[in-house]
């Protein structure tokens, strides 16, 4: 080999060795500020609250992520109940982060959806959480629509309004369509708002009006792309692991806190673009009941939902359906 080829082969491999180890501190520095600013907001907000031990997790035997590196978490939101007493969920919503593709995508499950729930009667899908809790709500979902979950992460209003002023300390820009304060704790007016943590949370939940839950779960899907744009400004990423942990002591998962971390990196390395959307049952695939039992029900067509939920999570769509499914809607008391 002539010299001069030598040092071109020599200079080559400098500049690779040194273009990996960049790329290793780069990564260190990544890692080692979430991992700080995330334990640092986190004790703040356990001090702040007064709390002296951890929330333990639910029981929730969720799937094992697999080799794909999609994680599907579900998430709830709940209202403020006494302590001790079983609470029903205002959200339902299965979000999707697939760091290999750079996409998130979230699943809204109409709360009014009447399904079968393994061991009880049918019933609103809700209601599962109030009966036996964030499992027996996982095994619903599963044999109902098919869903595999990993986690599963619930926040209280408290913690909803924690998380926006923590990320948009100067409020989260919305289009209010209308006047909004009924069974809401705020008052809104129509138009170009600036909404801080409660306000937003009064947004979200609204539904006094012709569009209903429909309406509720639609503004659902506006307030978290909203915040998806906060979170993914230059001001939010940085902001992120601090956001997180401040919101930590307010949120039940059964995800660890290296997993957090570990999702957290992942999200700041490979942000997506924007959060695709679904709501279930999909239009023209539900019919509207009653039964004496649930009240004014949404009844779905769980074959044609299924496969919907199957091909926007990316997951094989099935032939068909255990016929059983959706089958059982006859009257039964709980047993």
């Amino acid at each position: 080999m002539k010299r001069r080829d030598v040092r071109k082969t020599k200079k080559r491999k400098r500049w690779f060795v040194r273009t990996f180890i960049v790329m290793i501190l780069i990564f260190l520095s990544v890692a080692s500020y979430v991992y700080i600013e995330y334990y640092r907001s986190m004790k703040a907000s356990e001090a702040e609250l007064g709390l002296t031990e951890e929330r333990e997790p639910e029981e929730f035997n969720g799937a094992v992520p697999n080799d794909l590196g999609k994680v599907n978490i579900l998430l709830l939101g709940i209202d403020d109940t006494e302590e001790g007493e079983p609470a029903r969920t205002d959200a339902i919503m299965v979000a999707q982060f697939d760091p290999s593709e750079n996409t998130a995508k979230l699943v809204s499950i109409m709360r009014d959806t009447y399904v079968e729930i393994p061991g009880y009667r049918n019933y609103k899908v809700n209601t599962a959480y109030f009966l036996g809790g964030a499992e027996l709500l996982r095994e619903t979902l599963d044999h109902n629509f098919g869903i595999d979950l990993h986690y599963y992460a619930l926040v209280d209003f408290g913690g909803f309004e924690a998380a926006v002023n923590a990320l948009a300390p100067s409020g989260v820009e919305i289009d209010v369509e209308r006047d909004m304060s009924e069974k809401i704790g705020v008052e809104l007016e129509q138009g170009l708002q600036q909404l801080d943590g409660k306000e937003l949370l009064g947004y979200a939940r609204f539904r006094a009006d012709a569009e209903g839950d429909f309406g509720r779960v639609r503004r659902q899907q506006q307030v978290l792309s909203a915040l998806k744009e906060e979170v993914f400004s230059v001001t939010g990423i940085t902001n992120l692991p601090s956001v997180v942990g401040t919101v930590q002591p307010y949120i039940q998962t059964n995800l660890r806190n290296r997993e957090i971390l570990g999702l957290l990196s992942d999200v700041i390395l490979n942000q997506p673009d924007e959060i695709e959307t679904l709501r279930v049952p999909l239009d023209d695939t539900y019919v509207n009941n009653y039964y004496s039992h649930a009240g004014a029900v949404l009844e779905p067509d769980f074959e044609q939902n299924r496969r919907a939920i199957a091909k926007f999570l990316g997951k094989e769509v099935p032939s068909t359906i255990d016929p059983t499914v959706g089958a059982q809607q006859q009257e039964q008391g709980y047993q």
